[in-house]
């Protein structure tokens, strides 16, 4: 099953970071990587929301800026293949625990383009649309 893993935290923190206290948290994060092995998939790291740009449900127009509602900016996307929903919590609480001053949202996925082809919506096996196992 998979699991969409979000990534939330202050820009103004990690934006203020030291090379060397960034590298210290990125080593962590590896070393999680590491533990759980296959089980990821891509991870992402997003640019800072000061690049980002917004389309309001229904506007044709871009705007700059994300404009959320947070204080905390989604920093960055774990995609994880894993078991169900325990084997997931399980790797959402090693990320936290390397990355304390983060914090995560865990979403189940549902497939929209699958072998490469767009289709119809395809559930992930054993995934059900409202995320239940």
């Amino acid at each position: 099953m998979l699991y969409a893993v979000l990534c939330y935290h202050d820009e103004a923190i990690t934006g203020s970071w030291t090379p060397d206290e960034e590298s210290a948290v990125v080593n962590r994060l590896i070393a999680v990587h590491d533990k759980y092995g296959d089980r990821f998939r891509p991870v992402l790291r997003l640019m800072p929301a000061s690049t980002a740009m917004s389309m309001k449900s229904g506007a044709a127009v871009m705007t700059d800026g994300p404009f959320t509602e947070t204080k905390e900016q989604l920093l960055g996307i774990y995609t994880v293949d894993v078991e169900g929903l325990d084997d997931a919590v399980a790797i959402v609480a090693d990320l936290s625990a390397a990355n304390p001053t983060a914090n995560y949202e865990l979403r189940p996925l549902i497939a929209y383009i699958t072998d490469g082809a767009f289709g119809p919506v395809q559930a992930i096996e054993g995934a059900r649309r409202d995320g239940s196992d």
